[in-house]
């Protein structure tokens, strides 16, 4: 009797779906690799995505055509299925951090959907000029057995008493349906491994909310194109090495020439602040100076967050880098014993730029803080600009001033536009309508300090360069 209501008790809660069953969870991945930020001589910031999957789908429901003139997207039953969605993982991620003779690690921390199942870690303390090895791993929300892992490396920055040999490298523009290897992402990003940089800057709009294919303007269609643009293998291979900085411009906040307040679709600006944030190994402040060494130091600036209406009349209280940022800037500068100072804007602050835009200090709605910023730093000794947003490359001299800048053009030749090498002025001193990216080392001859601008191709090769000895 005992014996046939057991058998009894259990074919019924086996029918019924009551009794666990002996089908494994899914294991987790991390398709989005890994991002190295905000490296300084002593700290440095690790970012990890957890993923379902363990690459992109790519053989995922290609976007249809949307011709709609007000960029608004169309309706999606499931993104998951769509060409090179990365959909998030509940689980448990880790950092370690080896180096210095010494072993850093975050311990499993429980990744949320609230904010696209990333974990970011800073770790302070650090040596300077030192290699560090960087081991990510991931497990399901009820594993206790690591299931996937990343591997990468970075170092430190040397401190300012130490005259290193610096070489860093400069994007900007880039979006997924312009890349020029379908198969792998941007061809630049192998190309500048092979430089082997210290660091790498993307000055901005490095993906395009208001472009088609789809458009996003929504949260969840933001974040789709961030899984997809760095589940591309050339990306995800370059960041897991390169210690890396980002700066945001206009696509990659909201929309082209937003400005506070404003909105694109149901993404609001708050909403656009806030996902950059999320998807890139970040500080507290968007804007920020590095020192790398003796011979360097670098300043990254913020475009979007403090600026006026683009709309609004120029004069002394329109800005694009409000009142504080702008006294840091100046402040800092000032301070600095660096023998090479280095402005890295996400826009134009010489140009030239087309006579239609005004969105940049190049452009005539903002002359009165573009004067301004360009005065400043013609009175600085060894101080020199680079700029992204344009898509083109250049070097240009302000004709009232002396300020150089050099423009590292967007990163694929597809994305090459907007300008015309008819256009060349006396300002121009290089000017080149094709993708590629910019690099810069210091070094010092004979104990003589000096910076080389490169530009180089899609290809390999190198289109212009300028040696700049140090003025003593």
């Amino acid at each position: 009797m005992q014996k046939t209501t057991l058998l009894f008790i259990l074919a019924t809660s086996l029918a019924l779906g009551s009794l666990p069953t002996s089908d494994a969870a899914e294991p987790v991945h991390m398709a989005n690799g890994i991002k190295i930020g905000e490296v300084t001589s002593n700290s440095a910031i690790v970012w990890v995505r957890l993923t379902r999957n363990a690459d992109r789908n790519i053989n995922g429901k290609p976007f249809p055509k949307n011709n709609s003139k007000k960029r608004v997207s169309l309706k999606y039953d499931n993104l998951d299925a769509m060409e090179g969605a990365v959909p998030g993982s509940d689980g448990e991620v880790r950092i370690v951090l080896n180096g210095g003779g010494s072993t850093n690690e975050s311990g499993w921390v429980r990744v949320k959907s609230q904010n696209d199942f990333i974990y970011q870690k800073r770790f302070s303390n650090l040596h300077p000029a030192t290699q560090y090895q960087v081991t990510a791993e991931g497990r399901g929300s009820d594993s206790e057995t690591s299931e996937c892992k990343v591997e990468g490396a970075f170092h430190t920055a040397a401190t300012k008493e130490t005259a290193a040999k610096i070489v860093f490298t400069v994007v900007t523009g880039q979006d997924y349906p312009r890349r020029d290897d379908p198969a792998n992402g941007h061809r630049i990003y192998p190309l500048m491994k092979k430089l082997e940089p210290d660091f790498f800057v993307h000055t901005g709009d490095i993906e395009y909310y208001d472009k088609p294919l789809p458009y996003a303007d929504n949260l969840e269609l933001a974040r789709f194109k961030w899984g997809r643009l760095f589940s591309m293998p050339f990306q995800r291979d370059f960041q897991r090495d390169t210690a890396s900085y980002f700066l945001k411009d206009d696509h990659d906040t909201l929309k082209n020439d937003a400005w506070p307040g404003q909105t694109y679709g149901d993404l609001s600006w708050d909403q656009g602040i806030a996902l950059f944030k999320e998807q890139f190994p970040l500080g507290e402040k968007t804007y920020r100076t590095v020192r790398w060494g003796k011979d360097l130091q670098v300043w990254l600036v913020e475009g979007r967050d403090y600026r006026s209406p683009n709309n609004m009349p120029d004069g002394p209280n329109k800005s694009i880098w409000g009142k504080e940022q702008k006294a840091w800037l100046k402040r800092t500068v000032q301070a600095s014993d660096a023998t090479f100072r280095i402005l890295i804007s996400p826009t134009p602050i010489v140009g030239p730029d087309r006579g239609n835009k005004n969105d940049n200090h190049a452009n005539q709605g903002f002359t009165h803080e573009g004067d301004e910023i360009r005065q400043f730093v013609a009175s600085q000794k060894n101080m020199y600009v680079v700029c992204g947003d344009r898509h083109w490359q250049y070097v240009s001299v302000d004709p009232k001033t002396g300020v150089k800048e050099f423009s590292c053009g967007p990163t694929t030749d597809k994305h090459a536009s907007g300008f015309s090498e008819k256009n060349r002025s006396d300002m121009h001193k290089y000017l080149k309508i094709r993708g590629g990216f910019l690099s810069v080392t210091i070094d010092r001859n004979d104990g003589k300090p000096f910076a080389s601008f490169k530009h180089h191709d899609t290809r390999g090769g190198v289109y212009n360069e300028e040696v700049i000895q140090a003025e003593q």
